[in-house]
């Protein structure tokens, strides 16, 4: 069976060999094992409220128990760029005009922008390649996150944000650094990307102009990606865009990847979820696939079951109910898999 749960530090070696089958484009999941040891840590005690809540990082892994295998790994930062600058460029306009020769044009323009500083952030979504089939793991690990946050609205800010990978070729290379970034940094993508992943950020304000970079300047290879997602995250962004976020004009700074931002009070998992009593038995009548979570911070816990829908009572097997460590009678928060249902 599977379990999305709390990361432990004993999961550091499984993080590692998740990291290594991520590819370029992914700065929060590299396989440096001092930077991801230093991440589980901070997981671990975010989870155990020993720091600031603006300072956590809550990772979470998705366990095959048949196994032990980790499957699968995603996470939320409670804040970004208030220990290290957060860059991204804010798509903007700039109009020119002239009355005496009747011309009049609009530029989209490129802003090094630190507007959101400050939000909440989704990051380090990823599957291992043979727990794809049938869509469902990664669309219930994907959402998870919002079944936490709704769980714990208080730990939050308003804002929250997700930075999509950005289009790549088949061989890694992006077009939009290599029509921009390049220029700039005199070293390859991957390379840049790896400086940022360590925390290595300094070299962006140093190296960057601060003014507006004129859009119709760049390659048209360039130009055609901005705000693009990777072909293998498009399925990311759908479920993201489902849940309440939309792509309002930021992309990153390197490959040019859409930054999805939405408000944690119109989340659909904050709208929708609904905290019910757990039951032990065998589901009757009218069932939903629905997430179904304790209500633990320390030791977070989530199963994807065949239940009811309807009433105060989710009705959970005996192996359920163990892989949530919860019994019957205590409280479990559920929302639908899927948004077309309402499970109210």
């Amino acid at each position: 069976m599977l379990v999305i749960r709390s990361i432990a530090a004993s999961d550091l070696d499984g993080l590692i060999d998740l990291a290594t089958q991520v590819g370029s484009g992914m700065t929060t999941l590299k396989p440096d094992r001092k930077m991801l040891g230093d991440r589980v840590d901070c997981a671990v005690a975010s989870f155990a409220e020993t720091i600031p809540p603006e300072e956590r990082d809550y990772m979470f892994v998705l366990e095959d128990t048949s196994n032990g295998r980790l499957a699968g790994i995603c996470a939320i930062k409670g804040a970004v760029g208030l220990t290290e600058p957060f860059y991204n460029y804010r798509i903007g306009t700039l109009v020119h005009s002239s009355r005496e020769l009747n011309v009049f044009t609009r530029m989209e323009t490129l802003y090094l922008s630190n507007d959101l500083t400050g939000a909440t952030e989704l990051c380090s979504l990823f599957l291992q390649p043979d727990y794809r089939s049938g869509g469902y793991n990664g669309k219930w690990l994907s959402k998870s996150r919002f079944l936490f946050i709704a769980q714990f609205q208080q730990l939050f800010t308003e804002k929250i944000i997700a930075e999509m990978r950005g289009y790549l070729l088949e061989d890694g290379t992006s077009p939009f650094y290599e029509g921009l970034g390049r220029h700039f940094f005199k070293m390859d993508f991957n390379h840049v990307d790896g400086l940022t992943a360590i925390g290595k950020k300094s070299f962006i304000a140093e190296l960057m102009p601060r003014q507006p970079l004129y859009v119709d300047y760049l390659p048209e290879s360039a130009r055609e990606v901005i705000g693009q997602v990777h072909r293998s995250t498009l399925p990311a962004r759908k479920l993201l865009e489902q849940e309440g976020m939309h792509y309002d004009g930021y992309v990153d700074i390197f490959d040019a990847g859409p930054v999805l931002q939405g408000r944690v009070s119109d989340l659909r998992s904050v709208r929708d979820s609904v905290l019910r009593v757990a039951v032990e038995g065998k589901p009757e009548g009218d069932t939903d696939c629905l997430l179904v979570s304790n209500t633990k911070l320390h030791d977070f816990r989530m199963v994807l079951a065949q239940t009811t829908i309807d009433g105060t009572e989710a009705v959970l097997s005996a192996d359920e109910l163990a892989l949530l460590h919860c019994e019957a009678g205590d409280t479990v928060r559920t929302l639908s898999l899927n948004v077309r249902k309402n499970n109210g």
